[in-house]
């Protein structure tokens, strides 16, 4: 059986999307937001408007990267009928917790919405929409396909082969791909793609100054009391050394010569791993 024939087209999704069953739901983001009594801060507005197909969002801690992403799961299950989103995360107890918002963002609806499960891990409306919450295993990640939304939270923390095991899943739906994090050093699949993804990947960075909610004062307090490498990681969004590094990674890059021929070739060093 294809998948066209147990998965709605995204045309067929509109007509239904506009049928007199269906739940009023604004179609812009930001308006669907303050329908639920939540004013998004400027960058949260450019983020949910975003149209890009992949998108990093580097954001320090308290900035609203998890609500923005609850926001965005949300309005994508009540306008895209028969939609999937799937939330991955380090474990399924963090997973647990974003969904939990995105509950709660539905208890506030103006409309009740119909649904036909509702779990500790899933949730399923009655236009065959879902959204369910995954541990970071990338064996778990497999029994899913064709998802409309993917939102990978806590990414720096989210081991490279869930992260890989994700990407096949969108190569027929097309689907939003989000990764949100604070950085955890220049390594995994984060850095990867933050520091040399290219165009495809669209780039939020949202740093502690820049969130209004966060005062002056206590970040001052921060950056007094706490390692400098952590402040910066935490509030400034910096990708630094991780602590257990003994060299910097600019160093060792700068003792590299591209012009050294290496001792042994690709094929020479191939054969011997398969020797070991």
């Amino acid at each position: 059986m294809t998948s066209t024939a147990v998965r709605l087209s995204r045309i067929e999704r509109q007509v239904l999307r506009v049928q007199p069953s269906s739940p009023v739901v604004p179609a812009d983001p930001v308006a669907f937001a303050q329908s639920l009594d939540i004013e998004p801060d400027a960058w949260q507005a450019v983020a949910l408007r975003s149209s890009s197909r992949r998108q990093l969002w580097l954001a320090c801690r308290q900035s609203g990267k998890s609500m923005t992403a609850a926001i965005a799961a949300l309005h994508t299950a009540l306008t895209v009928p028969g939609s999937l989103t799937l939330m991955v995360s380090p474990s399924q107890r963090q997973s647990g917790l974003l969904y939990r918002t995105v509950r709660d963002l539905a208890q506030r609806l103006p409309t009740r919405i119909g649904m036909v499960e509702d779990t500790a891990t899933s949730m399923t409306f009655d236009s065959g929409s879902r959204v369910v919450s995954l541990p970071g295993s990338g064996q778990t990640i497999r029994g899913y396909s064709a998802p409309d939304l993917v939102i990978e939270d806590e990414a720096a923390f989210v081991a490279d082969e869930t992260h890989h095991a994700i990407r096949p899943m969108l190569a027929v739906s097309g689907g939003r791909l989000l990764l949100l994090s604070t950085p955890w050093g220049r390594r995994g699949h984060l850095w990867d793609l933050w520091d040399a993804g290219g165009d495809d990947w669209e780039r939020v960075r949202i740093t502690a100054d820049e969130v209004p909610r966060i005062p002056r004062a206590f970040l001052e307090t921060e950056w007094r009391t706490l390692p400098p490498l952590v402040y910066q990681s935490e509030y400034m969004c910096v990708f630094n050394e991780t602590v257990d590094s003994v060299f910097r990674s600019d160093d060792i890059f700068a003792a590299i010569d591209p012009m050294i021929v290496p001792l042994f070739g690709a094929t020479r060093a191939a054969e011997i791993h398969a020797r070991a």
